[in-house]
């Protein structure tokens, strides 16, 4: 039934949006979701690995902050550099026993990273019950606090924490160009895979109550952000009802 809701809403209002999700239940150990394997590009969910990385083999570092809280791109343009540029996915999904993650063509260009809502769902369930403490609490500390404004002026409060109530949660986004009203609540300083490169996309990631959710789309182009933030947070309140 869960699955022909979100089926549904996706083939009437919106037939050209592809979405992916996976919701794990911590209390009954189940998963369920959609494509749960389909490689999407991860936008800014990548920046959760980076984070990973660094606090791994480097220790804490204050651009993390701003990284995880406003999606602050510069901070996670200079640790993926320091961090090995492309080597730190494949050290992270060796470590996390990731499936499907794997590093962009394109070096420079970590949002091109491939993921799948079954990977983000594995990272979060790795920093809840594997990671070393001091590398759980202070990523998931940073979700718990992530703005509403992120650092290139979007609004990043669609999904999880629209539809559900207290997440941590990290967003990605891509391919939607300027803000066309920035988002100023707590302004900050701007800071071989057949991969949909052009579409644009929106990622709402987290937890909920006792669930880790993820959920990845890829929306028809000119998509407006706004149009693509309803329809994600439409299909984040279908997929998390009853369980956040």
């Amino acid at each position: 039934m869960h699955i022909l809701l979100t089926l549904a809403l996706l083939a009437t209002p919106v037939p050209a949006t592809t979405a992916s999700y996976a919701v794990y239940d911590r209390i009954t150990h189940t998963l369920t979701g959609r494509d749960v394997h389909k490689p999407i590009r991860s936008a800014s969910l990548v920046k959760i690995l980076i984070a990973i990385e660094q606090l791994e083999t480097k220790g804490d570092d204050p651009r993390i902050e701003p990284m995880l809280r406003a999606s602050d791109d510069n901070a996670a343009s200079e640790l993926w550099v320091e961090n090995g540029w492309e080597q730190l996915v494949v050290n992270t999904a060796n470590r996390l026993g990731l499936q499907d993650t794997r590093p962009p063509e394109n070096r420079g260009m970590w949002g091109y990273t491939a993921v799948s809502a079954y990977d983000v769902v594995q990272t979060y369930r790795y920093l809840l019950e594997r990671a070393k403490p001091q590398v759980g609490w202070t990523i998931m500390g940073h979700l718990h606090r992530a703005e509403k404004c992120a650092a290139d002026g979007f609004d990043q409060s669609f999904g999880l924490p629209d539809a559900t109530w207290w997440p941590a949660f990290k967003q990605g986004w891509s391919g939607f160009g300027d803000p066309a009203r920035p988002c100023r609540d707590h302004p900050r300083p701007r800071a071989a895979w057949d991969l949909d490169l052009q579409s644009p996309a929106m990622h709402t990631s987290g937890t909920c109550g006792f669930s880790i959710v993820a959920l990845l789309t890829l929306h028809p182009k000119g998509t407006t952000y706004d149009q693509a933030a309803k329809r994600v947070t439409r299909l984040t309140e279908e997929v998390t009802k009853y369980r956040c």
